[in-house]
């Protein structure tokens, strides 16, 4: 089991990261807002395969407050470093990155930063929409850990759909000497998709959650049974339908769309990608698949 080496401020982040990268050691990327459970540590694994035994393995471990909204959940966000530190040993992480709020922002809470990044094409419909300030938040903290991490490649999970097409599209953008992966969703024995908001849901509300995977589940059975495209509008109707029937669900969005684009699409077909966010109580999940 390897020795894992914390390392808390940016500037301890980048000088390690650049020694690293002048012996020629591969470097591999996973962020995380911690809360770690089996869908990180598939990622990381992933990016072990990628760098080689030789190559360092990092991990970043912050709740980034620029994603969240004023009345979302940073304050109660879960935190356990105890417990993400000993999966990422077990996990056979190198480095984790854990760095306060100062060290990322500097002057921010003295209204002395103000520079984001953002992206202004896919950002724009679902979790965008809902929202409105959360993609510059990830994007803006994303640049900012290329900078400090300087991975070969970083991965992120296919449950975050519209956020890694984004972080992609950044990296080509802006030009930034990483290969970003997109990894697929680890999910539950019943279907529900791996999510540190998941210890929010009670008994109850964690048992009627699979509703979001049989509603994926029943839109890729009716693609697959039609011989000609289906409507969008229809679509949706039935889904929201199914998902109605847990008592606590409230349906935030359901959203056909081209996963190229991630523009909204009236006529779904083999292609189409699927997205849902749902309300139980007060915690929000979501969830995709390509139809």
């Amino acid at each position: 089991m390897r020795h894992v080496k914390i390392v808390r401020t940016a500037r301890g982040m980048q000088k390690l990261a650049l020694q690293a990268r002048g012996r020629g050691i591969r470097i591999g990327f996973v962020p995380t807002m911690g809360y770690l459970h089996e869908g990180h540590v598939a990622l990381m694994k992933d990016a072990r395969k990628r760098i080689g035994p030789q190559g360092l393995l990092v991990v970043s471990i912050y709740v980034n407050p620029t994603q969240f909204g004023p009345t979302e959940d940073l304050s109660r966000y879960p935190r356990d470093f105890r417990r993400d530190r000993r999966l990422c040993r077990e996990a056979g992480v190198d480095v984790v990155f854990y760095p306060q709020d100062s060290e990322m922002y500097p002057g921010r809470s003295e209204g002395l930063f103000s520079t984001y990044v953002t992206e202004v094409a896919l950002s724009v419909g679902m979790e965008g929409a809902s929202r409105p300030t959360h993609f510059r938040g990830v994007t803006t903290v994303v640049a900012k850990l290329f900078n400090l991490v300087l991975p070969e490649v970083a991965v992120f999970g296919q449950k975050d759909c519209q956020q890694a097409s984004i972080i992609q599209r950044m990296a080509k953008d802006l030009n930034f000497p990483v290969r970003v992966v997109v990894a697929p969703t680890r999910r539950e024995r019943d279907g529900l998709a791996m999510s540190s908001r998941n210890a929010y849901l009670t008994p109850s509300q964690r048992s009627q959650a699979v509703c979001l995977s049989q509603a994926l589940n029943l839109a890729r059975q009716l693609v697959r049974a039609s011989v000609r495209p289906l409507s969008a509008a229809v679509l949706t109707a039935k889904l929201k339908r199914l998902i109605d029937r847990a008592p606590e669900a409230r349906v935030d969005y359901i959203a056909f769309f081209d996963p190229r684009s991630f523009q909204p699409v009236k006529q779904v077909s083999g292609g189409t990608h699927l997205a849902l966010a749902v309300f139980f109580g007060k915690t929000r999940l979501i969830d995709n698949a390509l139809l």
